[in-house]
């Protein structure tokens, strides 16, 4: 890969991850709107704007080529049903003071990818890579048996994210045909429930203030912005190099819970935490030597 393409992607990543690590501090500012509420604008903004972005795009072939393999339709219903429940639980977590909790899943996400690989990928595990495993399930252990309460928030959006990441890979669909697809299959659940059951001082948008519609527009541009760029970074980079990226979201969510949110770090979070955190340092450490190894390897070869 050449400098310049190289260049643009960890641009495209660096977007990406910063947009997803501050994305708590857009679902903050339209707290009075019930989570339920949230959730249905960003599925139907999302559709509306994937729309208009592959029509400009002019990527319909790439959806009907989709649409032609009811196998992959029908998968990716299963992925949008994954990634609503994930955006639902992280909304609620963001407005109901957790968001500490949010940015723990997201740091565990990348263990939990691991695990996934080995049980339905046939990937194999490094030794690092199973200590940093190990380390991991002990701060969750511990957790349970000094404080007596799991991390449910946290296991929940990694889960539910690594579950989402395991059956797109499986499914082998481009970033805009799978997102419209998976929005597609949500909208008209979205769209019944905002405009025939939610009943709250939020969601006759007729009587709303301009700027609250402007903000739950927008929705569709948190949504989709982030995932294009992610998209566009993975054709330029390596796959590896991407994933350095990938703690930028949940530490930028960390600093936001803690420095402006006023969230406070509980001894049950910080020792989860800590043996998160020095996972996460054993999982980069073996991912770093393993990639200079490869080099090595290819150069001599």
């Amino acid at each position: 890969m050449d400098t310049q393409q190289t260049r643009q992607g960890v641009g495209f990543a660096l977007g990406a991850y910063f947009i997803w690590g501050i994305a708590p501090a857009y679902f903050k500012l339209v707290k009075q709107v019930p989570a339920t509420e949230i959730m249905t604008h960003r599925v139907i903004w999302s559709a509306l704007f994937m729309l208009l972005l592959i029509t400009l795009s002019r990527s319909w072939p790439g959806v009907r080529s989709v649409l032609r393999q009811p196998k992959k339709v029908l998968l990716l219903a299963l992925t949008a049903i994954t990634i609503g429940g994930n955006w639902l639980l992280f909304i609620w977590a963001v407005n109901n003071q957790h968001m500490l909790e949010a940015s723990l899943g997201y740091f565990i996400n990348p263990l939990i990818n691991v695990v996934f690989g080995m049980l339905f990928l046939r990937e194999r595990f490094r030794r690092l890579q199973w200590l940093a495993v190990l380390l991991a399930t002990l701060g969750v252990l511990v957790q349970l048996w000094k404080f007596g309460s799991l991390p449910v928030i946290a296991l929940g959006l990694a889960l539910s994210f690594a579950l989402y990441g395991l059956v797109r890979k499986k499914i082998q669909v481009d970033a805009q045909s799978g997102m419209l697809i998976e929005t597609l299959w949500l909208f008209p659940l979205a769209a019944i429930y905002l405009f025939g059951f939610a009943d709250s001082a939020t969601s006759h948008l007729a009587a709303n203030p301009l700027s609250l519609n402007l903000k739950l527009v927008a929705a569709g541009i948190v949504t989709t912005i982030p995932l294009m760029l992610f998209a566009a970074a993975c054709s330029r980079l390596r796959l590896s190099t991407v994933g350095f990226f990938q703690y930028l979201g949940p530490t930028l969510m960390f600093i936001l819970a803690v420095a402006f949110y006023g969230e406070t770090i509980t001894p049950d979070k910080m020792v989860t935490f800590g043996f998160i955190w020095l996972a996460l340092l054993v999982f980069v450490c073996d991912a770093v030597a393993f990639s200079f190894r490869a080099r090595a390897r290819a150069r001599i070869a």
